[in-house]
């Protein structure tokens, strides 16, 4: 999409502090973070959040999780951390391109909200 930020990140349009891509997806710090450590994680292709995901995106969605695994482990949080993702405003998501929250770096509570 023309306007998605996340989509200009994705084709290097618009810089952020990569830290991992591949031909499907990148990861790059929050310029906002809510941790210590905190990676945005996205495919490359717009989706606009997971409920709009559908069977054709089942391959994608897996390399995601795969790239999530990678990017802790650049980030040296691999041993422990947190992988979030909102679905819809009402669940706190703020850009409508589907993203993981890779979260780390101090311990984390739960219940979470």
């Amino acid at each position: 999409m023309a306007d998605c930020i996340f989509c200009k990140i994705a084709s290097g349009e618009i810089n952020a502090k990569v830290v991992y891509d591949d031909a499907d997806v990148v990861a790059f710090l929050d310029l906002n973070p809510q941790a210590p450590t905190h990676a945005l994680i996205v495919p490359r292709r717009h989706i606009d959040r997971l409920t709009a995901a559908t069977e054709a995106d089942a391959e994608l969605l897996g390399k995601l999780q795969l790239a999530a695994a990678k990017v802790a482990k650049v980030l040296k949080v691999e041993g422990a951390f947190r992988l979030v993702t909102n679905n819809g405003k009402g669940a706190g998501q703020s850009v409508d391109h589907l993203h993981y929250h890779l979260l780390g770096g101090r311990k984390l509570l739960w219940p979470p909200g």
